[in-house]
């Protein structure tokens, strides 16, 4: 089994389509916030790669094809947005605020952490795109001299956690505001936690699909500047 499974090309591909779409029927049957269908999908994955003992590695090659569609994926979250521009009309200016205000929050938070932890530069690097969708944080993380797997574990984490947390803390906080939701879950979260947000609201889920653009193209260019200012 195992000698068929890393000589097939895509194996990957079909082992983690199989693994989310379980994951997509659980939570559909079980309706329970923490059955997430990507957590599920990557325990799976786990799961099977550990009982046929498998490399990482040659998963990660053979699940290649899916990175591709990253890119595509996160520029589609435009089309929400787009059919619903006259909602946001007079609302930009805070819109914008908000996002810059969530991603020096962010990068700023990771900094204080790698200075109250003695953190190396690579560490730091590794942490500091956690909130941005995984094909930008990727590229920062390259860029800065991070560690690429763990970053992008982290970022999953990330968004992940922001999924499933979404709900709690717009009621934790009593936030209402569709627009407030929006540029909060998709700057903390990206575009797994805009996934609940279009859950919760379309108008959600179009800030939040703004928000994710947005946050990552200041994550870019914040993320090196202040990693220089500290190490």
């Amino acid at each position: 089994m195992t000698e068929f499974l890393q000589s097939s090309a895509v194996w990957g591909v079909l082992l983690t389509v199989i693994g989310y779409g379980l994951g997509f029927l659980i939570n559909r049957k079980t309706k329970q916030a923490w059955c997430n269908p990507l957590l599920l999908g990557i325990l799976f994955v786990i799961l099977v790669l550990s009982l046929a003992k498998i490399p990482y590695e040659d998963f990660k090659a053979s699940a290649a094809p899916l990175q591709y569609l990253l890119l595509p994926a996160t520029v589609s979250l435009a089309v929400p947005l787009y059919e619903n521009l006259s909602r946001l009309k007079g609302r930009f200016a805070a819109v914008l605020a908000g996002i810059l205000a969530g991603v020096v929050t962010s990068v700023g938070s990771i900094l204080l952490m790698a200075w109250l932890l003695s953190m190396s530069r690579e560490q730091a690097a590794t942490l500091i795109a956690k909130s941005v969708t995984t094909a930008i944080g990727i590229d920062v993380t390259q860029t800065l001299g991070g560690m690429v797997p763990l970053a992008s574990a982290v970022i999953i984490l990330t968004g992940i956690t922001g999924n499933l947390c979404a709900v709690f803390v717009c009621k934790l906080f009593r936030i209402t505001d569709p627009v407030a939701r929006g540029v909060g879950i998709g700057t903390a979260s990206h575009a797994i936690g805009t996934a609940k947000a279009f859950e919760i609201g379309e108008l959600e889920g179009a800030v939040s699909s703004l928000s994710v653009a947005v946050a990552g193209i200041l994550t870019a260019v914040l993320a090196p500047v202040a990693m220089n200012l500290v190490f």
